[in-house]
């Protein structure tokens, strides 16, 4: 097995579905026809992720809908009202307001009706050319969108007691990842960035408290889940997002106001940290990231197809090492390409150059 130290080149997950994958999907195709599809074009990326050279794998997420279905399509206890509405940015647009892209509003106490990688983990097994990075969504991002006042008070007095069940949820199946031997389990926790922007610091205070308290609550959620997992030779990591639908986002800001206390209290292996605009702010507040510990630099966009420019990217990873070393820093595009399966505004051809800029870049930064 690699080091977790050699996945110089990382990826957060997701890739962009073929458009045979989608209409399959969309037209009601049989599950048995549909798993084939599923199977083959698997099977393809995983080939070019090997091409490429990175050291890790991940089918795309291509069992999903989207980054936070596989808990949904394994618990019964949502129905289908549509989810809380948030304000989503895209660069050059207005801000649009639309509903959650999961739906599903907590109704009834929760059920496992089987394992959330149930669909995933056996075939990874059977076909990754090396280590498997498997995804999993926080409990954390559940809360915000699922609980609704006025209906999802028959299932819980409020969001705070359907939080432990969806951690009591993820736990059980971080616990099983690491018993199946895959090497790499990401948390991908988008909620963390609300603690960043002014205006959803706010939303939290009306709708569900301090914010400060609801970070600790948040924090010791997502440790919950890690030590479920933790056992020698599994990675342990948190993707951090500002929201990525469609090529769009949802919060903007730097990580100064949380990073003290995120960076030394999330047990995790690797942060893997969206770097690829204005948006994130600066790389300063990395200075409170813990020895040993490894940042994942997110400084290429999986929004926009414009290719990055190799030499500004091994100019931003030194700017980064002057706050962290640069044997515990790693490189990566800063969110999926496909969070949801429509995936973002930019071509396969397009997200295969990015990838292998990051896979090039890191061979020249860490020979």
């Amino acid at each position: 097995m690699a080091e977790a130290a050699a996945f110089r080149a990382d990826h957060v997950g997701s890739f962009l579905r073929p458009s045979e994958l989608l209409a399959a999907r969309a037209d009601g195709t049989p599950p048995e026809r549909l798993r084939e599809i599923e199977d083959r074009e698997i099977r393809r990326v995983l080939a070019k992720q090997r091409e490429l050279g990175f050291d890790v794998f991940t089918d795309g997420e291509f069992r999903r809908g989207g980054f936070m279905t596989d808990l949904t399509d394994a618990v019964a206890g949502f129905d289908e009202h549509e989810g809380v509405a948030r304000s989503w940015n895209a660069a050059g647009s207005a801000t649009v307001v639309a509903p959650s892209a999961v739906k599903g509003i907590v109704t009834s106490k929760l059920r496992h009706t089987r394992r959330l990688t149930a669909l995933e983990v056996p075939f990874m097994k059977q076909n990754s050319p090396g280590p498997i990075k498997m995804t999993l969504p926080s409990a954390t991002q559940f809360p915000a969108i699922a609980y609704k006042k006025g209906i999802s008070e028959r299932a819980y007095p409020d969001a705070h007691a359907f939080l432990q069940d969806v951690v009591d949820i993820v736990k059980s199946e971080t616990a099983a990842l690491a018993d199946d031997g895959v090497a790499y389990v990401q948390i991908d926790a988008p909620r963390y960035s609300y603690y960043l922007d002014p205006k959803w610091r706010e939303f939290l205070r009306a709708e569900f408290g301090e914010p400060e308290t609801l970070l600790d609550e948040a924090i010791a959620a997502d440790n919950a889940c890690f030590r479920a997992a933790r056992k020698p030779g599994v990675t342990l990591a948190i993707h951090l997002c500002r929201g990525n639908n469609r090529s769009q986002w949802y919060a903007a800001g730097g990580y100064d106001a949380i990073a003290e206390k995120l960076f030394n209290t999330l047990e995790v292996d690797r942060f893997l940290l969206e770097y690829d605009d204005e948006r994130s702010g600066t790389f300063e507040p990395l200075r409170f990231v813990p020895n040993g510990k490894t940042v994942v630099l997110g400084l290429v966009s999986s929004k926009q197809p414009k290719l990055e420019d190799r030499r500004e990217l091994m100019q931003r990873i030194d700017e980064a090492s002057k706050f962290v070393p640069l044997e515990n820093l790693a490189l990566s595009p800063q969110c999926g390409f496909a969070s949801m399966a429509e995936g973002n505004l930019l071509t396969e051809d397009d997200q295969w150059a990015k990838l292998a800029l990051v896979a090039d870049t890191a061979r020249t930064v860490w020979r």
